[in-house]
C-alpha cells in the first residue's frame, strides 16, 4: 500500500482538500434535521411564523453550503484519484523500462497489461471512494449517533443493536469475498493472454482455420472469470437484505417507542422527526461503508499485484564507477556457464571459452536450442553469466555502463520489430541525430534502398504498427540499417537475414566488409551460404562449443558442419538457390 500511495505526489493537496470539504459537507447535513425539528416545535406547533421564516432561511443556506462543499469535494476527489492512477501507470511503465530480460520473464506481457489497466482502474475507483465516502460515512455515522444520544439516550440503544448486526454480517461477507477477488484478478491475466495471443497471431489462426479452437479457448477463460465474478457478487448481494432488516427494525422500534414517549411528554414531534432522519443517515452510512469495504477488498488484490511490479528491482545494475568507453570490438568468453533460471542446474551454455579479435567476422551455426541466441545476449549484457566472464574490448561487461555498452553492441534480433511512424523515424532509433544522407547510406548497405525507392513516399513512407505493411525480408533489412546507424564496434545479426534471398544476403555481407571493416561482426544463421565467407565459424551443440574454425577446415573435420553442408548444398541447395 505504501508503494502505491507514494505515487500521490503532487495530488496530496487535492486529497486533503477533498477530506476537508467532505467533513464540512457532513457538518451541514447533520445540522439540517436539528433545524427541521426547531421549525416543527418552535414554528409550526407554536404557530410562530417569524420562527418558521428564520429557521427556513437558515435551512436553505446550510443546504446550499452542503451542496457547494459536496461538489467541491467531488471535484478534488476526481482530481486526486485520476492523478494517482496516471502516476501509477507512469511509475509502472518507467520501472518496466529498467527491467532486464530475466525481470520481464517473471511477469507475462498480459499480466503487465492487466496491471496497467484493470488493476490501476480498480485502485483509482477505490481511492476515490476512500477519500470521499470513507471519510463522509464514518463522520456521518458518528455525528448521527451523537445527535440521537442528545435527543433520546434510551431510543439510541436500538441503533447499537442494528449496527452490531450489520458489522457481523458485512465482516463475514468481506472475509470470504476477499479470497475470491484475489483469484479473480489472476483470471484476468488468462483472459488478456488469450486475446493478445489470438490477435497477434491472427494470420496464423486463419491460415490453419483454428478460429473455433481459439473461440473455445477464449470462452473457457471468460467462463472462469464469469463464475468467480458471480460467486463474489452473489455473496455481496447479502449486503442489501441485511441492511433492509436493520433499517426496518430501527423504523418499527422507533415508531413504537417514540409514539409512547410523545404521549408521555418525554419527546416532541420535532425530535421524533429528526430521529427518523438521523437513523436513516446512520444506516445509510453503514451501507456506504460496506460498499467501501467491497471496493477496498477488490482493490487490495490490485494493490498487491501493482506493488509487485513497483518493488521489482532490475537484476542487472551499473557498477559504482562504470567504464564509459568501449576500446574496441574484441570479445572474450572465459569459461562461461549460463542458465536462464539461476541455480536450476539447466544450463543454456556450458563451459564456453571463446576469443574473437576486433574486426573479425564470425559465423555461428547450430541446431535449434543449441544456445546461439543465448550466446550473443551475454555480449550486450541482456543477461549476466552464472560463472566465468564475458569481456568486450578486454573489459568485463559488468564493469561498463550498460547504456554505453549497448550503444557499441548493435543487435538485430530474431524477432524484428518496427514501430508506427515513417521509415526515417524507425531508422533513427539507431541514431536520433542521424541525417537523411546517413540514413540513406545505411539503407544502401542493408540493401533496403531497393524497395524504399519504389515506395510512393520513399523514406517518408508511413510504417504501420508492427511493420504490418512491409514484408518479412523488407522488415529485416530496415532493422539491419537501423543497427548500422549506431556505428557500433560490434554488430550481431541473430538469424536476421532468414527472410532475405541468398543474392541479397550476399550483397549485405559484402557491404559489411566494405563499409564497416573495423566492426566485429557476428552472424547467426541457419544456412551455410550466410556464414561460409566468415573469418571463422562457431559450431554450437547443446549449449557447448563443438568446433570453431574456418569453413574449409570444418568441412574436412567436423561431422555436424558436414551434415548441415551436405543437406543444404548437395541435397538441393538453399530454399532460393539452385543446387
Amino acid at each position: 500500500m505504501r508503494k502505491v500511495l507514494q505515487q500521490l505526489k503532487q495530488y496530496k493537496r487535492d486529497t486533503f482538500l477533498c477530506i476537508a470539504m467532505s467533513a464540512l459537507e457532513v457538518l451541514m447535513e447533520i445540522l439540517l434535521p436539528a433545524i427541521t425539528a426547531r421549525i416543527i416545535d418552535q414554528g409550526l406547533e407554536a404557530a410562530n411564523l417569524p420562527a418558521v421564516f428564520r429557521y427556513g432561511i437558515l435551512l436553505i443556506v446550510m443546504a446550499f453550503l452542503g451542496l457547494v462543499f459536496g461538489a467541491t469535494a467531488g471535484r478534488f476527489a476526481a482530481s486526486a484519484a485520476s492523478g494517482l492512477s496516471a502516476n501509477l501507470r507512469e511509475a509502472i511503465y518507467s520501472n518496466i523500462q529498467t527491467f532486464s530480460f530475466s525481470n520481464i520473464d517473471k511477469f507475462s506481457v498480459p499480466g503487465l497489461v492487466t496491471r496497467m489497466t484493470t488493476d490501476v482502474t480498480n485502485i483509482q475507483n477505490a481511492f476515490m471512494m476512500i477519500i470521499r465516502v470513507a471519510v463522509r460515512s464514518p463522520l456521518m455515522l458518528v455525528f448521527s449517533f451523537v445527535m440521537c444520544m442528545l435527543i433520546s439516550p434510551h431510543l439510541s440503544g436500538m441503533f447499537l443493536i442494528a449496527m452490531v448486526f450489520l458489522v457481523i454480517v458485512i465482516g463475514v461477507i468481506m472475509v470470504v469475498t476477499l479470497k475470491i477477488f484475489r483469484r479473480l484478478f489472476s483470471k484476468y491475466d488468462d483472459l488478456n493472454a488469450s486475446v493478445q495471443e489470438n490477435i497477434s497471431a491472427i494470420r496464423v489462426v486463419k491460415a490453419f482455420v483454428r478460429e473455433d479452437y481459439e473461440n473455445k479457448k477464449f470462452s473457457r477463460a471468460s467462463d472462469n472469470l464469469y463464475r468467480l465474478s458471480v460467486k463474489a457478487e452473489g455473496l455481496l448481494a447479502f449486503n442489501n437484505p441485511a441492511m433492509m432488516i436493520a433499517i426496518y427494525f430501527c423504523i418499527i422500534s422507533l415508531s413504537w417507542f417514540g409514539a409512547q414517549f410523545i404521549v408521555a411528554g418525554d419527546m416532541t414531534t420535532g425530535d421524533l422527526t429528526s430521529m427518523f432522519s438521523y437513523i436513516m443517515s446512520l444506516l445509510m452510512s453503514l451501507m456506504m461503508l460496506s460498499m467501501v469495504v467491497v471496493m477496498i477488498s477488490m482493490s487490495l488484490a490490485s494493490v498487491r499485484r501493482i506493488s509487485e511490479v513497483l518493488s521489482e528491482t532490475p537484476d542487472l545494475h551499473d557498477p559504482e564507477n562504470p567504464i564509459m568507453e568501449v576500446p574496441d570490438g574484441r570479445i572474450d568468453f572465459n569459461r562461461v556457464n549460463f542458465s536462464y533460471k539461476h541455480g536450476s542446474g539447466k544450463n543454456a551454455l556450458s563451459d564456453i571459452d571463446l576469443h574473437i579479435k576486433s574486426g573479425e567476422t564470425i559465423g555461428v551455426i547450430g541446431g535449434t536450442g543449441s544456445g546461439k541466441s543465448s550466446l550473443v545476449n551475454l555480449i550486450c549484457r541482456l543477461y549476466d553469466v552464472d560463472e566465468g566472464s564475458v569481456c568486450v574490448g578486454g573489459i568485463d561487461v559488468r564493469k561498463y555502463d550498460m547504456e554505453v555498452l549497448r550503444n557499441q553492441v548493435s543487435v538485430v534480433l530474431q524477432k524484428n520489430t518496427l514501430f508506427s511512424g515513417t521509415i526515417l523515424d524507425n531508422l533513427r532509433w539507431g541514431n536520433p541525430d542521424a541525417t537523411d544522407e546517413e540514413c540513406i547510406e545505411a539503407c544502401k548497405a542493408a540493401c533496403a534502398d531497393e524497395f524504399i525507392d519504389r515506395m510512393p513516399d520513399g523514406y517518408h513512407t508511413h510504417i504501420e504498427r508492427g511493420g504490418s505493411n512491409v514484408s518479412g525480408g523488407q522488415k529485416q533489412r530496415l532493422c539491419i540499417a537501423r543497427a548500422l546507424l549506431k556505428k557500433p564496434k560490434i554488430l550481431i545479426l541473430d538469424d536476421s537475414t532468414s527472410a532475405v534471398d541468398t543474392a541479397t544476403d550476399s550483397k549485405i555481407r559484402a557491404a559489411f566488409a566494405r563499409e564497416i571493416p573495423g566492426t566485429t561482426k557476428i552472424i547467426i544463421a541457419q544456412r551455410i551460404s550466410s556464414v561460409e565467407t566468415a573469418d571463422r565459424i562457431l559450431v554450437l551443440d547443446n549449449g557447448r562449443i563443438n568446433a570453431f574454425d574456418t569453413h574449409e577446415n570444418l568441412l574436412k573435420s567436423n561431422p555436424i558442419y558436414q551434415e548441415i553442408y551436405e543437406s543444404q548444398v548437395k541435397g538441393g541447395g538453399d530454399f532460393d538457390q539452385p543446387a
